[in-house]
Parts: C-alpha cells; sequence; structure tokens
C-alpha cells in the first residue's frame, strides 16, 4: 500500500493497479431479480481479471417462495389432491370441460379414478365428430372413403351413446363420453354436450376445451355460455 502512494505521488502508477482499482468499483455487491412470485437475491463477488489469471468467486444464492402448496413438492405427477373435488363436480355438473397441460399425461390420473368409480368410457376426437346430436344420438350416415372410380357408399350406424348404454354391464355406474380436441367445436355444439346427461342421465361429459399449466376444469355450461336457469 506504502509502495503505491509513492508511486502515485511520483505520477507512476502502472496501468493493471489502476484497472484493478476500478473493477472494485464498479462490480455492485447485490442483485435483486424479479421472477414471477420469487425473489431471487444475488449475491455477486468481486471478479478479478487480468491478462494472466481470472478469478470468479462463487455467488450466494437465497430462493423466497410464497404461493405455493404442499402439492408442489409432493408427487406432483403422482398424488393429486384434488381427486376427491374432481368427483364430486363430475356428479354435481355432469358435463366438464377440461384443461390439461400442453404436454398431456395428467388426465390420465382423473380417468383412472373414474374407471374405478365404475364408469365407462366413450372416446371421440371432435376433429371428424360431425353433428354431436346427430352421431351420438340419432341413426347417423357414413360415408367411406372410395378410391378411384368406385361409386360413393353411405352407410347408417347407430347412436354412439344410446348403442353403448344399451350394452352396459348391469353394474356400470354410468357412460362418460371423452371428447379430446374440444376446443374445435362451435358454441351451439359445446352447448348441446353440456345438455347431453339431462337427455341421457346416465351419461357425463369431458370435453378436453384448451391447455394450461396444470389440470384444470370448469363446468362445461360455463364455458358454453349457458345459465342454471337456461339449462
Amino acid at each position: 500500500m506504502a509502495s503505491t502512494c509513492s508511486l502515485q505521488q511520483h505520477g507512476r502508477v502502472p496501468a493493471s493497479i489502476n484497472l484493478h482499482h476500478k473493477q472494485q468499483r464498479s462490480c455492485s455487491p447485490r442483485i435483486s431479480v424479479m421472477v414471477g412470485n420469487r425473489n431471487v437475491m444475488l449475491l455477486q463477488g468481486f471478479i478479478y481479471n487480468n491478462n494472466v489469471s481470472k478469478r470468479r468467486p462463487t455467488a450466494g444464492l437465497v430462493v423466497r417462495c410464497s404461493g405455493i402448496g404442499l402439492g408442489d413438492f409432493i408427487g406432483g405427477d403422482l398424488v393429486k389432491f384434488d381427486i376427491g373435488q374432481w368427483l364430486s363436480d363430475v356428479e354435481e355438473h355432469k358435463a366438464l370441460a377440461i384443461y390439461p397441460p400442453h404436454e398431456g399425461g395428467y388426465e390420465g390420473r382423473y380417468l383412472n379414478r373414474l374407471i374405478r368409480q365404475g364408469y365407462y368410457f366413450l372416446d371421440l376426437s371432435a376433429r371428424g365428430l360431425g353433428d354431436p346430436e346427430t352421431t351420438l344420438t340419432k341413426v347417423h350416415p357414413v360415408c367411406p372413403a372410395h378410391l378411384g372410380k368406385q361409386p360413393i357408399a353411405r352407410w347408417y350406424f347407430p347412436p354412439e351413446v344410446d348403442f353403448r348404454l344399451e350394452h352396459l354391464p348391469p353394474d356400470a355406474k354410468g357412460l362418460v363420453v371423452w371428447i379430446i380436441e374440444a376446443k374445435v367445436l362451435s358454441k351451439a355444439e359445446l352447448q348441446f354436450l353440456a345438455l347431453l346427461p339431462t337427455l341421457r342421465p346416465n351419461v357425463r361429459v369431458v370435453a378436453e376445451c384448451g391447455n394450461w399449466r396444470k389440470f384444470v376444469w370448469k363446468p362445461l355450461k360455463e364455458i358454453a355460455g349457458l345459465t342454471a336457469e337456461g339449462a
């Protein structure tokens, strides 16, 4: 230190010493970053750089979390704490709009629980379904793909829902119509699906109307714009 002061008095301070002091003054000891509900405090150490060596001390990290529950730490994909609410909402509303995560797989936990309750399933895709009322509750025509100069044929199939209701086992609790890609359906088609349990009391409807960060659901009547009085 004494040698440095003497060099400064005589005006002969090396460039490396000035650079070292400038880096120490420019280093910020603490940086605060906001990430959602988490405050991440990064404690940044001093960095010493020159042409010969490079030293980077380990930074301390303190994470503060808020707005999370026990389910975020224990069994995120296995233990579902809302299974009881799921079963009660299926029985109460009878038609639900679900929003599973994009990666998929989570809805299978809730589907398996309905199977354990005694429900049987009819899996359909909204793409190519046609008119839901005609396909599910009426005798409907189906035109198979024709090749080349073959004549265009038309086959008639029984109602998808009524046909399966007639062949349910005696101990079955009911039939769940699980429709994937229901986000392509119109509002009128969603309204019919919301009213289908009223027309067929042993039928429950689950429609995948979109995606969300976690598995959530709402009554299908709310999504379709139907009120309790209008239903």
